[in-house]
């Protein structure tokens, strides 16, 4: 079989519980569902950061945050520093970028790593949806709450239709015959604001959205959590308005799937679907009412934020699969750069998915690690978002760093352990307590168990606490003697 072309199409701020096939009972996400029927579903797959910037920089390159720094949304990949799409390239894959994704890449890699970036179509829209209808700006619940409610039913050509018809165009007019070709559609949708057209705005039922995490279960849980709370005034909104917002998010879910039904088609109208993966994947969850917060934070580590809905489908990959093992997103470059017959030359940490898709009895990680957070000292280099819903947030992490303390987290099938440097650490039995809610690391029956996954935890950061170039340098290199 020759190597597959991969279509790389990747939401932001995708909670895996908000689509059909991991489990939701309200999602309508028909395309991604077929998808996984007829390909692998990973219902333990976690990205290993909460925030954009970081969680696409460890997809790119294998590498846990921590390993070369990337912890901040402005530490982006440098041109000396490995990325998927840059070896897909070496491979002989011709490289398409759909859109211009600015927050994954330093200056200049974009270009080198891709044959074709940007729109064919561009966005005319782009703007409205970050319009907000309260004319009370900052004052109203629901603009804090990040909602904005529907710009209407008229087709808004944002940055992802912009992209989906660019992508649509591409493979149409430029994906080549003669060699294998990576298509990455990184999407904006469902990052909030909480905002799309109709018919997606009125698809869910507003009474039907599942009840949220009370906020009532926030002790034990990180301090962030109230202060969040406090600075937006989310203690003010209604469970209506958790409604409204969640059945909105479920509505640009499923206009995300509804635009990658129209790759499905593009890819099937050009002949390729027999030899073309479609990964589907996302940086990160959201919190959708959870603990009584929306959106995210750099050091949140609960399962909406981290559970990733993982597909893969498509050319050499297994149909009907489901792997319940702990799966990283480290592991996604492997598995395609395994397909693309290219051997990496660094040191990363994935794991290709490979032989446990085609064997999901065959071990393949024993827990699954992701991190977060900052130093108290590195509070300059923290975000500072300019006026609008963002400010708070930014303002919360200048002036209380404490809440968004270095924080890791280790999960086996069976637990989770966080580990907070400036706060308490954190235990959950995930057997008994899916989602993470009642924190018994006081708990003194569960002792062993927290001292067993600390000493993992230590482990696996020892092991992972560096990378060796495979460059050899000469020990005693020729230097010209003199003034310089």
């Amino acid at each position: 079989m020759p190597r597959p072309n991969l279509v790389l199409f990747m939401p932001d701020q995708l909670r895996a519980d908000a689509v059909g096939c991991f489990g939701s009972p309200v999602a309508h996400t028909p395309v991604l569902d077929e998808l996984a029927a007829r390909g692998t579903r990973f219902d333990d797959a976690w990205s290993q950061h909460s925030v954009c910037g970081p969680s696409r920089v460890s997809i790119m390159t294998g590498w846990y945050p921590h390993v070369h720094g990337h912890r901040t949304l402005v530490n982006l990949l440098e041109a000396w520093e490995p990325n998927l799409l840059a070896m897909l390239r070496e491979a002989g894959y011709h490289v398409a970028i759909a859109g211009n994704r600015g927050d994954v890449f330093a200056p200049g890699v974009t270009e080198a790593s891709s044959d074709f970036c940007g729109y064919l179509v561009q966005p005319t829209e782009h703007r409205l949806r970050f319009t907000s209808p309260y004319e009370e700006g900052m004052g109203h619940r629901m603009h804090r709450a990040m909602y904005f409610g529907s710009p209407g039913d008229d087709v808004v050509i944002d940055l992802d239709e912009a992209v989906t018809r660019t992508a649509e165009r591409w493979l149409a007019e430029a994906a080549p015959e003669d060699q294998p070709w990576v298509l990455w559609m990184p999407l904006i949708f469902p990052h909030p604001p909480f905002t799309v057209e109709d018919p997606w705005f009125s698809m869910h039922d507003r009474s039907a959205m599942p009840t949220p995490i009370p906020r009532s279960a926030r002790p034990g849980k990180p301090g962030f959590m109230d202060g969040l709370a406090e600075i937006y005034g989310w203690d003010e909104l209604t469970p209506d308005d958790f409604a409204e917002i969640a059945a909105t998010y479920h509505g640009m879910v499923s206009r995300v799937d509804s635009q990658l039904g129209r790759i499905v088609e593009a890819v099937d109208r050009i002949g390729a679907t027999d030899n073309t993966v479609f990964a589907h994947f996302t940086d990160h969850g959201e919190y959708l009412g959870d603990y009584g917060l929306v959106e995210k934070w750099p050091s949140g580590l609960d399962p909406s934020l981290l559970r990733n809905p993982l597909v893969l489908s498509g050319g050499p990959v297994p149909e009907g699969r489901v792997v319940s093992a702990p799966v990283e997103m480290t592991d996604l470059l492997p598995t395609l750069l395994e397909w693309a017959e290219y051997e990496p030359q660094y040191t990363h940490f994935g794991k290709s998915l490979v032989p446990v898709m085609n064997d999901p009895s065959t071990p393949h990680r024993p827990y699954a690690c992701a991190e977060g957070g900052f130093r108290p000292s590195d509070s300059h280099l923290l975000e500072r978002p300019g006026p609008g819903i963002y400010e708070p947030k930014g303002r919360l992490q200048r002036e209380h760093p404490e809440l968004v303390g270095h924080a890791t987290v280790l999960r086996t099938p069976t637990h989770a352990y966080v580990h907070r440097a400036e706060e308490t650490d954190e235990l959950y039995d995930r057997t008994a307590d899916p989602d993470e809610i009642t924190n018994r690391i006081d708990d003194p029956a569960m002792a062993d168990v927290a001292a067993d996954l600390k000493a993992r935890m230590f482990e696996w950061l020892v092991d992972t606490s560096d990378v060796i170039g495979w460059d050899k340098h000469p020990r005693f290199p020729e230097v010209p003697h003199g003034y310089r």
